[in-house]
């Protein structure tokens, strides 16, 4: 068995795309070696600024000989059918292609019969297709090349069991061909001349040795290891960010972690814009201090290894960084010299979209959704949550926000702190965008919650007035988010919200119940169970509907639960089955059983049964006690179970008693339906 390394040597490639074109690469020359026939035992990619690798273990080094069998069409069929089948498997005539009986016919078939021969002259195939099929979010061509590629192409190793593949690919134009070969380069800055390597381990080797590491995954580690170590040597604790890192790592193929100071005119500037303008514009990790503040301190990893311990590197680091919040700082001064309810009328310049109108167009319908949430919040004051919903979008023109957007409502929060605005009121307009994802926290406090609900409610129904709704994988307004964020802060605060009250479309409403089956789902929550519960229409309280769920579920998972599901399905089908060979019956069978009918004690107990269940499920659902429920209708298990061993349904000379056995069972499906459609529950 035999290795293949290949490495692609370029210009730098964004770190936003390395980790795709890796895994890309590696699906690619997987793909051509499965299509050729050839096994392997493993493979795995790699990624740097500079380079794309890979490996692949356990390739034969010769391929055997294959026969493929291809079914045409049928004897007899029309010639145009016969052509394409003896082109397709590069016959020559019908001479060359067997006749078989398959049981539903004569087939043609062709036996396509491959020679094996060396793996190696088919590799460089391989390699060429997958390298143009890579899918760069964004490629270029460079000098009279007409070969599209993320950054210009300096060299490419391709080895098989330690000998260079004969190929090359043509960038076109009148560029030479990059030929195939051993050689790399090492670090750009702290390696010089070219690499000749015989293997994996080898070229892993070498370019630690020339100060590349070629694993993502030890880069990160590496920093990590290095920013922890300084801090702790400066008494401060780096911030964890995961996405920063995974940045950080795809842009240094040697890191150095560096920790480098803050000037103390800029701490007085909120710690998020510091963060902001140190990660979006210098990728430097913050710093807190061990009470949990912002600290003084940053980290900057060098691609480098500095003579001077790292003075000079750490130095110009903080001359840039003083540059960037200098801007910062002045933004923040400057805006402090308008109160927010003096930026409001601005909003009337900008739009928020064309069908619905400006900025301050919206707030107005913000407060308005305000007023209507806050009954419904425990403890929300509702003149602050008009106010808060007044200037939720003031920090729009700021000239803050205009410089770093990710800092809509967290600025807005700052500046009502600055105007000493009650706090509710400040916290309000920093939460009111939250949360904006899965991970992201979710307000709390009640005029939070009512803002934030307000915002995200407006969204949803003015984006659906106007017809934008969202379509498969697009939904350029987030509308799925806004409607996850709504049911987060419903179901996590239970607050008891009555969605249908602002919704006039009702397919907003089945929008809402899509969404929450698929968060139900994630938590584990039985599909089946949701159908259910779901299935009964009508009820727009998230609190409530969720509570029954879970209801039916613990319920379902006892052994009384499962019983009364089997009874349940054993009744349900039997009315379904009847109700197939009578349209009408449906009808006839919707009112209550006729007890001076029945004959049996056993038909007499279930209708004993289900009447006292009925008496207690029935205000179990008003009060809200679904468990409760579900005890009443545990009570019905042991007289259906009697009457399914004793009872004959369908009696055939008599269709009075037929009839009206199966209003009782009718009504053993409806009793059970009143607390969820249980026949969407699988057994």
């Amino acid at each position: 068995m035999a290795e293949l390394l290949l490495e692609l040597l370029s210009e730098e490639i964004p770190a936003r795309m390395q980790t795709r074109a890796a895994e890309d690469l590696q699906r690619l020359v997987c793909d051509g070696l499965k299509g050729a026939g050839l096994d392997f035992a493993s493979a795995r990619a790699f990624a740097t600024p500079r380079r794309l690798a890979l490996v692949i273990d356990g390739l034969p080094a010769t391929r055997a000989d294959v026969s493929e069998e291809r079914r045409g069409p049928r004897v007899g069929a029309p010639d145009q059918a016969i052509q394409g089948f003896l082109k397709g498997a590069g016959l020559a005539s019908l001479d060359q292609a067997e006749k078989r009986d398959t049981g539903r016919g004569e087939f043609w078939f062709a036996v396509i019969a491959k020679k094996g021969g060396p793996t190696a002259e088919v590799l460089p195939g391989i390699i060429e297709t997958a390298m143009k099929a890579l899918p760069w979010p964004k490629s270029m061509r460079w000098g009279s090349g007409t070969m599209s590629w993320v950054r210009p192409l300096h060299s490419i190793i391709a080895l098989f069991d330690g000998k260079v593949l004969a190929g090359a690919v043509a960038p076109g134009g009148e560029m030479t061909p990059v030929r195939f070969g051993a050689t790399t380069r090492g670090h750009r800055f702290l390696s010089k001349g070219t690499i000749e390597v015989a293997g994996f381990d080898d070229y892993v080797a070498k370019l630690r040795a020339a100060h590349v590491v070629l694993d993502a995954a030890e880069r990160k580690q590496i920093i990590l290891a290095g920013a922890e170590k300084a801090c702790t040597a400066a008494q401060v604790t780096l911030r964890s960010d995961e996405a920063l890192l995974e940045e950080v790592a795809g842009l240094v193929e040697w890191p150095v972690p560096m920790l480098g100071t803050i000037d103390a005119q800029f701490m007085d500037v909120p710690p998020e814009v510091l963060t902001v303008s140190m990660k979006s514009h210098q990728r430097y990790f913050a710093t807190e201090t061990r009470e949990g503040t912002f600290a003084d301190r940053f980290v900057v990893v060098a691609n480098n290894v500095a003579r001077d311990g790292g003075a000079t590197i750490v130095g110009g680091n903080e001359r840039v960084l003083r540059s960037r919040l200098s801007d910062a700082k002045f933004f923040w001064d400057q805006d402090r010299k308008l109160t927010l309810e003096e930026r409001l009328p601005r909003l009337r310049d900008i739009v928020f979209h064309a069908k619905l109108g400006t900025q301050a167009d919206r707030v107005t319908r913000i407060e308005i959704l305000a007023e209507k949430i806050v009954p419904h919040v425990p403890g929300a004051d509702p003149a602050q949550a008009i106010l808060a919903a007044h200037l939720s979008k003031a920090d729009l023109v700021t000239g803050m926000v205009g410089e770093f957007p990710e800092l809509q409502g967290v600025m807005g929060r700052y500046y009502a702190l600055e105007e000493k605005l009650p706090a509710a009121v400040a916290e309000a307009i920093g939460d009111h965008y939250t949360p904006a994802g899965p991970n992201d926290r979710c307000p709390s406090a009640p005029i939070s919650v009512a803002v934030a609900l307000a915002d995200k409610l407006d969204a949803l129904v003015s984006f659906w007035s106007i017809g934008e709704k969202p379509t498969g994988s697009r939904d350029p307004y987030a509308l799925r988010r806004a409607a996850l964020g709504v049911i987060r802060i419903v179901v996590e605060n239970r607050i008891r919200l009555p969605l249908g009250k602002f919704f006039e479309a009702d397919d907003l409403m089945a929008f809402f119940a899509d969404r929450l089956k698929v968060q139900m789902r994630e938590k584990g929550v039985r599909h089946d169970v949701v159908d259910a519960v779901f299935a009964l229409g009508g009820e727009d309280d998230l609190v409530r509907l969720l509570a029954r769920v879970e209801a039916v579920q613990a319920f379902l998972a006892t052994e009384a639960g499962k019983n009364l599901l089997t009874a349940y399905g054993r009744a349900a089908n039997i009315v379904r089955a009847e109700e197939r060979k009578d349209k009408a019956l449906s009808a006839r069978i919707a009112g209550a059983p006729d007890a001076a009918l029945m004959e049996q004690n056993e038909e007499k107990a279930v209708l004993t049964a289900l009447s006292a269940a009925e008496r207690r499920v029935a205000p179990a659902l008003v009060s809200e006690d679904f468990a409760g429920a579900m005890a009443a209708l545990a009570d019905l298990r042991a007289p259906i179970d009697t009457f399914f061993d004793k009872v004959t349904v369908n009696v055939p000379d008599r269709p009075d008693l037929r009839l009206n056995r199966l209003k009782l069972l009718n009504k053993i499906r409806a009793t059970m339906d009143k607390v969820a459609d249980f026949s969407r529950i699988e057994g």
